[in-house]
């Protein structure tokens, strides 16, 4: 099982947002660690809330992945079917 913080980073690296926010991506791993110490359950409960609105915010300045799910590809070919029809 990874850490906090490791998962933390993973995301961030998948997010590619390190760069774009810096800052934001810092107080992430802070937070992060926060919930890998000995503090007590009440603190954790904090952090926790937090890191969740921290990486909520490091998701939407993430730029839109060029990758295509099935969903898009089912997408496309149903737009790109009634486009079809309408010409004809």
């Amino acid at each position: 099982m990874s850490t906090n913080v490791e998962a933390t980073q993973e995301e961030i690296d998948k997010l590619r947002v390190g760069d774009r926010s810096p800052g934001l991506a810092q107080l992430a791993l802070t937070l992060a660690a926060l919930m890998d110490g000995p503090d007590g359950s009440t603190a954790k409960a904090n952090a926790a809330r937090e890191l969740r609105a921290v990486i909520e915010d490091l998701r939407k300045l993430a730029p839109v992945s060029e990758e295509r799910d099935r969903v898009d590809e089912l997408a496309m070919k149903r737009g790109g079917g009634r486009t079809r029809a309408r010409r004809a």
